[in-house]
C-alpha cells in the first residue's frame, strides 16, 4: 500500500500495483468518522472484504485491467435505520509522479525480514489440492547459518493433529485438509527457527493462520412457528410482532446480511400485513381486520442471506396471527315479541326463556348477554337473569301475582353485553335491542287472605281478662267478603289471646305481664288461620304490643337516718319499676299533720327531696310517714325514721343514746326538767369545791434550807415576752396569804398559793391539777394545798407544758423575780431560767453557766436571784 487519502462518506482513492495477490491489504478506511454505530459492513465488490476496523483486504487475485477500479463499502445501523456509503478507487502506483515512483523503489529494494510475516489465510472447505501451502517463514540468520523450522501448537501436535506442518529445511507452511470455520475459525502455531546443534538465533514466532469463511451455512429461524395476535379493527402501522432469524457464518459479512419478506398469505385474501426487510417486524396493513370474517392469518416468511440477492442461501418460516375479539357487533334479539303465562301466588318459578344473537366471539365479555326489564316491572314481581351455559335470559316471578288485581302484564326486555360496546370504523351506531313479553296471569281457587296480613294490636299492660282488644277478619279473594270464614288459632304458641270463631274478635285471656315469659320483649306474635267453607285456608299474623302501664307503686330506696347537731337536710330518693310516663317525676307529702308542722320537705330533682326539721324541732327520734306520688297517679306509703340527735358525727350516736332520745320524747316536759335539776345540782357542787379551795389561808414561810423547791410543771408554752413583759402586764399580788397572779384587765390568768417546802405538779389531760408530797430533810413529808389555774387557752392550746422552773423567795424583790422568769417561759427560755438555782450555792456554777444565753433584761434578775 504507498498511500491513503479518504474523504468520509465521500471518496477514498487507493494507490496500488496492477497486480494483487489474495489476502492483501489494501488500505485502512475511517469508518467511525462516517458512521459510528454500523452494524453491518460490506463491499459492493466480492473481490475485496473489510473488517471491523476499516482493513480492505482482497479476497482473491486482482488484476487492475483498467488505469482505475472502484467499489463501494456499505455501512449499515439495522436500530436507528441509516445507511452510509464510501467510494473506494485503486489506481495503479505507475501512474504516480517520477519522484513518488523513485521513493517507491528505494522502499523495495530494502531486505524484507520473512521471520514474522502477515497472518496466513486459508479458505474454509478449499478443494485443495493437498498438501496446500499456504505460508512459508524465514530466518534472515539463514544467510549466516544452517536454520531447521519446527512448529507446535492446535492442527500440528494438538487436536485437530495433522492439519498443518512445516516443511524443515525451507520453512513452508502446509495444510493437509478443508477446515470448517464454524468449528475452528483460526489458529495460532509456534514457529521456532534452530541451528543443527540446537542454537536458536531467533525468538520463537506466534503465527496467526485464520479461516476465511465461506458462505456455506444458509439461515434458519428461531422458532419453528411464531404466533402473535392483534385486536381487530386496529390501525395500519400497529406493530403485530417480529420474527428472528440467524445465520451460523462470519458476522457482519454478506454471508449473515439477511433479508425477510413475505412469501403468501392463508387466506389468499387482500395483503393484511406487512414485513419489514431487514428487522422481520410484521405491522398491520389492512384498515380493517374484521374477526367475524377472517379470525387469523396464516404467513410464509422467506429470510435469505448475502442481503437478499437471488444467489444467497435461504430459509423459510410460518407465522400465525390470529386477531382478537372486540365488542363490535351488538346483541339482539331472535324475537321481538314473546308471550307465556303463570298461576297467580306462584312464587319463584321459570315462566319464559329469551335467546339473543351476537357476532361477536362466543364465551368473550364482547358476547355475554346482561338482560334488563325496563318497563312494566314497578312492583318488582319478576325478575331475568342470564344463564352462563347458554347465553339465554331466564324470566322468573318472584312475588305472587294476583289475577283479582290484575289479569295480564306486558313487560319490555332490553339487552347489552359485559364489555362496552365498540363501533368499528366507517359503520354507524346501533340502537339498543329490545323485545316484549306478554304475561297472562291464571285464575286459581284461593283460600281466604288476612287484610292486612300483619295486625298490630297495641294493649296497655295489666289489661284486665276478657278485655276485648281488636278483631282480625279475613276476605275470599273471590267474593270479596268475610261470609263462612271461621277463625282460629293453632296449638303451641303465646296463649295471651283467644280470636272468636265467627266474629273474629280478639280477647284477652291471661293478664298481659312485661315481666313475665314471652312478653318480656314487650310483645308477641300470633299465628291465626282462617278456613272457608271448601276448607282452603289463609293465614294471617296478630302482633301484640304491651304498652307499659302504671303496674308499681313509686318506694324510698333508704329510710333510717341519724342527724346531728348541724341539721343538714337529708336527701329522700325514691324508685319506681314502670316506665315513662307513668315513673319520674315524683312528688312527696309528709302526710301527718302534726310531724309536717316539724319537719319539712323541699324539692332536689324529679325522683328526690330534701327532708330536714324546722328551727324548733327538739332532739329525738322521729317516725315520719311520706307518701310518693308517680306520673300516673300511683301513690306509695313510705316510713322515714330520723334520730335528731344531739351530736357532732353520727357515730356519737349509739343505741342507747338513741333509746334514751326515744324515752325524752316519750316523757316529755318532765324529761326536760329533770335535765334542767341536774345541771342545777352539779353547778351547786363546783361553787363548794371552788370556796373551800378558795378560803384556805397559805403561810408563806421560806426556811433556810433551799433544798425543797417549788416545782411547777406545764405543758403549754408561755405567751412572748411581749405579753408578759412587765411593763404591759403589771404584777398584782391576788392574795393576803402571799400568792401572786398575773391579770390581763379583768381577766385573772395566774393565780398560786405557796407553802413552805411544798410541790406543785401540773397533771397533763383536761388541765386538772394534783397536788403531790415530796420527801425532803429528814424524810419529813411536808404537804401544802394550793391552787393553780391558767386560762382556757394557756391549759389546753400550748404544747410545752411540763417544764420545771425552780422559783427562790427570800423577799419581795426576789418574788417579783420569780413571778417574772415563771412568766418567760416561752422558745425554750423558760427551761434556762428556771434551771437557775438561786437558793443553794452548789447550784450558782450550773445558774452562771446559763447567764450567757439569757436576753439582757433578763440576766439581771437571774444575777439577782443567785446573789439572794
Amino acid at each position: 500500500v504507498l498511500s491513503l487519502c479518504c474523504e468520509a462518506c465521500k471518496k477514498v482513492i487507493f494507490h496500488v500495483p496492477s497486480e494483487l495477490e489474495a489476502d492483501t491489504l489494501v488500505g485502512r478506511v475511517d469508518l467511525k468518522e462516517c458512521l459510528q454505530s454500523a452494524e453491518i459492513i460490506s463491499s459492493s465488490d466480492g473481490n475485496f472484504k473489510i473488517l471491523e476496523d476499516g482493513s480492505v483486504y482482497t479476497t482473491t487475485a486482482v488484476s487492475l485491467s483498467a488505469e482505475k477500479k472502484t467499489f463501494t463499502i456499505l455501512l449499515e445501523d439495522i436500530q436507528e435505520h441509516v445507511q452510509k456509503k464510501i467510494h473506494v478507487s485503486l489506481v495503479e502506483e505507475e501512474k504516480r509522479t517520477q519522484k513518488t515512483r523513485h521513493a517507491r523503489d528505494t522502499v523495495l529494494k530494502r531486505t524484507k525480514r520473512r521471520w514474522g510475516p502477515i497472518p496466513s489465510v486459508m479458505i474454509e472447505n478449499s478443494l485443495g489440492p493437498f498438501p496446500l501451502q499456504i505460508q512459508q517463514v524465514q530466518s534472515d540468520t539463514a544467510q549466516n547459518y544452517t536454520i531447521y523450522y519446527s512448529a507446535s501448537g492446535p492442527g500440528i501436535d494438538q487436536d485437530p493433529k495433522g492439519l498443518f506442518y512445516i516443511e524443515r529445511e525451507t520453512g513452508n507452511i502446509f495444510a493437509t485438509r478443508a477446515v470448517d470455520r464454524e468449528q475452528y475459525p483460526s489458529f495460532q502455531i509456534i514457529c521456532f527457527a534452530t541451528t543443527p546443534d540446537g542454537y536458536s538465533p531467533e525468538v520463537p514466532l506466534v503465527h496467526t493462520i485464520r479461516i476465511e469463511d465461506d458462505n456455506d451455512n444458509a439461515p434458519y429461524f428461531t422458532q419453528d412457528v411464531f404466533e402473535f395476535s392483534v385486536p381487530e379493527n386496529s390501525k395500519p402501522g400497529v406493530v403485530v410482532g417480529r420474527v428472528i432469524a440467524e445465520d451460523r457464518d462470519e458476522p457482519y459479512t454478506l454471508h449473515t446480511t439477511l433479508k425477510y419478506r413475505i412469501v403468501s398469505q392463508n387466506p389468499p385474501v387482500t395483503p393484511a400485513f406487512s414485513l419489514h426487510g431487514d428487522t422481520g417486524v410484521i405491522a398491520v396493513l389492512l384498515p380493517q381486520l374484521d374477526r367475524e370474517l377472517v379470525p387469523s392469518y396464516t404467513l410464509l416468511i422467506e429470510v435469505r442471506d448475502m442481503a437478499g440477492q437471488p444467489f444467497g442461501l435461504c430459509t423459510t418460516g410460518t407465522a400465525v396471527i390470529r386477531i382478537e375479539d372486540t365488542n363490535d357487533n351488538a346483541p339482539s334479539f331472535k324475537q321481538l315479541q314473546y308471550e307465556t303465562r303463570v298461576e297467580e301466588n306462584r312464587v319463584n318459578v321459570e315462566i319464559l326463556r329469551i335467546s339473543v344473537v351476537d357476532l361477536d366471539e362466543p364465551g368473550s365479555p364482547g358476547s355475554g348477554a346482561v338482560y334488563e326489564i325496563i318497563k312494566g316491572n314497578d312492583d318488582r314481581s319478576f325478575e331475568i337473569t342470564t344463564d352462563k351455559n347458554t347465553n339465554e335470559g331466564v324470566l322468573c316471578v318472584v312475588k305472587g301475582l294476583d289475577y283479582e288485581s290484575a289479569k295480564q302484564r306486558i313487560l319490555v326486555i332490553a339487552v347489552n353485553n359485559e364489555a362496552p360496546y365498540m363501533l368499528a370504523p366507517h359503520s354507524q351506531q346501533l340502537s339498543q335491542s329490545t323485545s316484549s313479553v306478554t304475561v297472562n296471569v291464571l285464575d286459581v281457587d284461593e283460600g281466604p287472605v288476612f287484610k292486612p296480613c300483619l295486625l298490630r294490636i297495641d294493649v296497655k299492660e295489666c289489661e284486665d281478662i276478657g278485655a276485648s282488644i281488636g278483631r282480625y277478619l279475613a276476605e275470599d279473594p273471590e267474593t270479596g267478603n268475610s261470609e263462612g270464614i271461621c277463625y282460629r288459632i293453632p296449638p303451641g304458641q303465646c296463649n295471651w289471646i283467644s280470636i272468636d270463631e265467627k266474629s273474629g274478635e280478639v280477647r284477652t285471656i291471661k293478664v298481659l305481664d312485661r315481666d313475665v315469659g314471652e312478653m318480656r320483649r314487650g310483645q308477641c306474635n300470633i299465628t291465626v288461620l282462617a278456613i272457608d267453607r271448601n276448607g282452603k285456608t289463609g293465614t294471617g299474623t296478630i302482633q301484640v304490643v304491651i304498652q307499659p302501664g302504671n303496674k308499681n307503686y313509686p318506694r324510698i330506696t333508704k329510710t333510717e337516718y341519724i342527724m346531728c347537731r348541724d341539721r343538714k337536710p337529708i336527701c329522700l330518693t325514691a324508685q319506681d319499676g314502670d316506665e315513662s310516663p307513668y315513673s319520674t317525676p315524683f312528688v312527696y307529702r309528709i302526710t301527718d299533720r302534726s310531724l309536717a308542722s316539724l319537719w319539712k320537705i323541699t324539692r332536689h330533682n324529679d325522683n328526690s327531696v330534701y327532708l330536714s326539721p324546722k328551727a324548733d324541732t327538739p332532739f329525738g327520734t322521729y317516725t315520719i310517714p311520706v307518701s310518693v306520688t308517680d306520673n300516673g297517679g300511683k301513690v306509695g306509703e313510705n316510713y322515714v325514721r330520723v334520730n335528731l340527735c344531739d351530736c357532732v358525727t353520727p357515730t356519737e350516736c349509739n343505741t342507747k343514746s338513741r333509746e334514751v332520745s326515744e324515752g325524752n320524747v316519750t316523757l316529755g316536759v318532765w324529761a326536760i326538767l329533770a335535765m334542767i335539776l341536774g345541771s342545777l345540782l352539779l353547778l351547786l357542787i363546783l361553787i363548794t369545791i371552788c370556796g373551800c379551795c378558795g378560803s384556805g389561808v397559805m403561810h408563806r414561810h421560806v426556811t433556810d434550807d433551799c433544798a425543797n423547791h417549788n416545782l411547777i410543771i406545764s405543758n403549754t408554752e408561755a405567751p412572748g415576752e411581749e405579753v408578759m413583759d412587765h411593763n404591759i402586764i403589771p404584777l398584782q399580788n391576788t392574795s393576803d396569804q402571799g400568792g401572786y397572779g398575773i391579770k390581763t384587765g379583768d381577766q385573772q390568768t395566774l393565780e398560786m398559793v405557796k407553802g413552805r417546802g411544798h410541790t406543785l405538779e401540773s397533771v397533763k389531760g383536761g388541765g386538772h391539777q394534783t397536788l403531790g408530797s415530796v420527801k425532803e430533810g429528814g424524810g419529813q413529808p411536808m404537804v401544802d394545798t394550793c391552787r393553780y389555774s391558767y386560762s382556757e387557752w394557756h391549759n389546753f392550746t400550748h404544747p410545752r407544758l411540763g417544764e420545771k422552773v425552780h422559783l427562790c423567795r427570800q423577799d419581795e424583790e426576789q418574788k417579783h423575780s420569780e413571778d417574772y422568769l415563771l412568766s418567760y417561759n416561752y422558745e425554750g427560755k423558760g427551761s434556762l431560767a428556771g434551771s437557775v438555782g438561786c437558793c443553794s450555792d452548789q447550784h450558782e456554777e450550773e445558774a452562771l453557766d446559763f447567764l450567757d444565753q439569757l436576753e439582757p433584761k433578763f440576766r439581771t434578775l437571774a444575777e439577782t436571784c443567785i446573789k439572794r
